[in-house]
């Protein structure tokens, strides 16, 4: 909140300092874009934006719940029955690599697709596991669940490092998340999230959408009903006659940022290029249905938009509805295991998936666009008594595509039970690394928190194994 400190109840000009909060929270048209508009008021490292990228952009697919390795990317066919379960394993492009049955639109395009499958957390927890995955940056401390964010576990998520070091290309954020932030059944909001110490003006853009659902829309984008297009720019002028009088009366960075935070929110309203970003009804039929009626295949589609809209990194994350059991939300297959997989959670998987990859391919984008599907960890060698897998975070897999990325290509094994690595292990920060050395950014590259104290983005090494 804007806060202006006198030592008397109105300003010189005669402007109360009520007056001025008033006009402030009717300068963005009342529509809650502060936090998609807060541009980050940090130092970045001049050397943080390579020449040498290989991405101009980034897809996570993150699969919260955490997928069994055995039935998708990893099978065992020589394990155990109560180890490889009952989803056999199949062929795929790439000789003597074999995915999971209910995956064969991946199969088919395992010659675009580079597998880790020995990813290690060596953490137990959604929450604190998660954040490993989605900072580079362990837990402290390690197995914590239902943990929420705040130091000392507060290191910036990829899209808000992402957001802080490289420029802006047009009105939108660098960095989105969508369809909905990630949390455990109690509530708790998983850390990792956030811009972290770099604050909240660096958070990725959270879009809260089904966009799914037949009233699909993004309310970030409606104006009020009584607020028309015209009273916005009246608005607009207002404010900057406001902003003239009391210019000479405090040079305080936060009011400079408050105004250019007011031009970008006027500029992404009045973009028709911005809100057609989000537009899913432009697509054809042919196109929506190709990705499948799921949240996720939409979500997809919808990343797809966005990255052509020029937006740098955007984060899909599993769609958690009111409908989910709480036995077995999402991918935390618990209970009953293999009737999840196939009825509810791999079909639409496959399906968005290889439809973002050939839709990118058509459209000459995907040698430009990372594609990294992931989650906070893998499942129990064993079933459980429920017929279910537990969390299991000593070994699970992860996929690539794009980007610079090396198609057909297997990194790491898992034991013959694939419950620990056997070579190749790669850390969280690995992942992280390789994934800003795509976007240009190379791991030494620095970050100013809050204090101003200088931090490398990460401290993984590049998975160069898998780069082309």
């Amino acid at each position: 909140m804007l806060s202006l400190h006198s030592s008397c109840g109105t300003l010189c000009d005669g402007l109360s300092r009520r007056e001025l909060m008033r006009i402030g929270g009717i300068g963005l048209g009342g529509l809650g874009l502060n936090q998609l508009l807060s541009a980050p008021a940090l130092g970045a490292s001049k050397n943080a934006e390579a020449a040498s990228a290989s991405a101009r952009s980034c897809i996570v697919l993150f699969l919260m719940g955490g997928p069994p390795q055995h039935s998708t990317w990893d099978p065992k066919p020589l394990a155990p029955d109560n180890v490889r379960g009952e989803i056999a394993p199949i062929s795929t492009s790439v000789p003597g690599v074999q995915f999971g049955a209910l995956m064969p639109n991946l199969a088919q395009r395992a010659d675009q697709l580079a597998v880790l499958r020995a990813v290690s957390t060596g953490d137990n927890a959604h929450s604190s596991s998660g954040y490993y995955m989605l900072t580079g940056r362990p837990h402290t401390p390690q197995n914590r669940e239902n943990a929420n964010p705040g130091a000392p576990n507060d290191w910036p998520n990829w899209g808000s490092v992402v957001q802080q070091l490289q420029t802006r290309r047009s009105e939108l954020p660098a960095a989105i998340r969508l369809p909905c932030h990630i949390f455990n059944t109690d509530g708790s909001i998983w850390p990792g999230q956030d811009g972290g110490r770099l604050g909240h003006a660096a958070d990725p853009w959270l879009f809260r959408c089904e966009p799914a659902s037949e009233d699909y829309e993004i309310g970030e984008f409606q104006l009020p009903e009584h607020l028309s297009l015209q009273r916005l720019n009246s608005r607009r002028g207002l404010v900057r006659h406001l902003d003239e009088r009391i210019s000479a009366l405090s040079s305080q960075p936060s009011l400079t940022e408050y105004a250019a935070q007011q031009q970008r929110a006027y500029g992404l309203l009045s973009s028709a290029t911005s809100r057609g970003a989000f537009d899913l009804s432009a697509e054809s039929p042919e196109t929506r249905a190709r990705y499948g009626d799921s949240q996720f295949g939409q979500s997809c589609l919808l990343a797809r938009r966005l990255i052509e809209a020029d937006v740098r990194l955007v984060q899909v994350n599993w769609h958690r509805g009111p409908e989910e059991p709480s036995a077995n939300p999402c991918w935390d297959s618990h209970t009953d295991e293999t009737a999840r997989l196939k009825n509810v959670l791999v079909p639409p998987m496959d399906t968005g998936f290889s439809a973002l990859l050939d839709d990118l391919q058509e459209r000459g984008l995907l040698d430009e666009t990372l594609i990294v599907c992931m989650a906070e960890f893998g499942r129990t060698p064993q079933f459980n008594g429920r017929a279910g897998r537990d969390h299991w975070g000593h070994v699970f897999s992860v996929s690539m595509a794009g980007g610079g990325v090396r198609g057909g290509a297997v990194h790491g094994a898992s034991d013959e039970l694939g419950a620990y690595p056997q070579r190749g292990l790669i850390h969280p920060q690995d992942l992280t690394a390789t994934i800003f050395h795509a976007l240009g950014l190379p791991p030494e590259a620095m970050f100013y928190d809050a204090l101003q104290r200088p931090h490398a983005i990460s401290h993984g090494r590049v998975i160069r194994e898998i780069l082309s």
